[in-house]
C-alpha cells in the first residue's frame, strides 16, 4: 500500500472543512470527519439517492479539485485509488464519532495500514490490493 503523507495539519484542516461543507451541500450528511496526512475517516448519513461508490467519487474528486485549485499544497494533489466503507448501527454512532475525533492521538500509536489490516482480520473481511485482487 503506497500512502504518501502530503497533507500537513493546516492543509488537512482546510480539506476537512471543505469536505464537511461540500458533503452537506450535496445532500450527504456529514456527522464528523478527520483528514489525516494520508487518509480520511468520516461518518456520514448516506441518503438512498447515493451509492457508496458515487458518494466516494464525488467527495474524493471534488476535494482533489478544490485542493489543487486553491493551491493547498505544493504540486498536484490526488487521493489514492481505493477506499473502505462500513455501515454501523445507530447504537454505535457515538463510539465511532469519538474514534474519529481521536484520530490524531490514535495514529501516534499505530499506522493506518497496521490498523486497517487488524480491522480486516478481526472482522473476517477480504483484503483487496489496488488491482482489486
Amino acid at each position: 500500500m503506497n500512502r504518501e503523507r502530503v497533507l500537513n495539519k493546516r492543509a488537512a484542516a482546510s480539506v476537512s472543512c471543505f469536505l464537511e461543507e461540500y458533503a452537506d451541500k450535496e445532500g450527504i450528511y456529514p456527522k464528523v470527519n478527520y483528514v489525516n496526512a494520508d487518509h480520511v475517516n468520516a461518518l456520514i448519513d448516506l441518503p438512498t439517492a447515493f451509492s457508496i461508490e458515487k458518494a466516494v467519487q464525488l467527495l474524493k474528486g471534488s476535494s482533489s479539485h478544490w485542493t489543487n485549485s486553491n493551491h493547498i499544497i505544493a504540486g498536484k494533489f490526488a487521493w489514492g485509488r481505493g477506499y473502505g466503507a462500513f455501515s454501523i448501527s445507530h447504537s454505535n454512532v457515538d463510539v465511532v464519532m469519538r474514534y474519529i475525533a481521536d484520530q490524531e492521538e490514535h495514529h501516534r500509536q499505530r499506522t493506518f495500514t497496521e490498523e486497517l489490516r487488524e480491522f480486516i482480520d478481526r472482522h473476517g473481511l477480504r483484503w483487496r490490493d489496488e488491482e482489486g485482487r
